[in-house]
């Protein structure tokens, strides 16, 4: 398969998780708009089931085609982990940045179509933020480290869910589960990120003081996904790979015996 409909992919897969995701936050989590006695919105369990579903349905759907990354952290842990070339990062990030926003412009053209819309608050247009634009007012540290903690997990299901020894076709299951479980533990803090795409396409609609708080959502996700990948091949993946060499040896000494 050709770089370029690798590409195609990882935009589409990345178009269909904020598209979703941040979709589901922004116009179904409040619904009805006008009666907050009883609403009936998806809420915060709604919105990280939603986030848990993308992945997995496009993990189906175009996983075969370019791998799923449909996020930079995510290719950045693959390639520390060894299992993606450094030379396709670049066009990968591109497309998964530029499906981003793609989906980011749809949703801001859908959602503006409600009469009254307007982005206000700390968090409009499920945006991630710390200090004064975290949903629960946290400080920069600790949204830099749930960030981190929470993408080196993920990084580490991705690679053991993936890996040669696990049950075949069962990934996108525990990828999407495992993303669902991220949002429900997060979204209070940060309204979760553990993805540079995902943070700046709805930034860009956000205005300047939430567009500057994207760095953040790029240094912790990157850093987590660095630390994973690097764990998971010189740790988990080399030792069973050491273990499964001594007791393929100990079997040919004892069939020679």
């Amino acid at each position: 398969m050709s770089l370029l409909v690798r590409s195609i992919a990882e935009f589409v897969g990345t178009f269909w998780l904020v598209f979703g995701g941040c979709g589901s936050a922004v116009l179904a989590a409040g619904f009805p708009y006008d009666d907050g006695s009883n609403p009936l919105g998806i809420g915060l369990v709604g919105v990280s089931l939603a986030f848990g579903l993308t992945v997995l349905t496009m993990a189906y759907a175009v996983g075969p085609v370019s791998g799923g990354h449909f996020n930079p952290a995510v290719s950045f842990g693959l390639w520390m982990g060894k299992r993606f070339p450094g030379g396709e990062l670049l066009p990968y990030i591109a497309a998964q940045v530029v499906g981003a926003i793609a989906a980011s412009a749809m949703l801001y053209l859908i959602a503006s179509g409600r009469a009254g819309f307007e982005l206000s608050g700390s968090n409009p247009f499920a945006t991630n933020g710390f200090g004064e634009h975290s949903p629960g007012g946290y400080s920069l540290l600790a949204c830099f480290l749930i960030e981190v903690l929470l993408t080196f997990v993920f990084l580490v299901v991705i690679l053991g869910a993936t890996d040669s020894r696990a049950p075949q076709g069962f990934a996108p299951i525990a990828i999407g589960l495992a993303l669902t479980l991220i949002h429900l533990i997060s979204i209070p803090v940060t309204n979760t990120s553990v993805n540079p795409a995902r943070s700046t396409g709805p930034a860009l609609f956000a205005g300047a003081a939430l567009f500057s708080q994207v760095w953040l959502f790029w240094v912790a996700p990157i850093l987590g996904a660095l630390l994973a990948g690097f764990f998971y091949h010189n740790v988990l993946e080399n030792t069973a790979i050491a273990k499964n060499v001594e007791e393929a040896i100990a079997l040919g000494e004892d069939a020679v015996e």
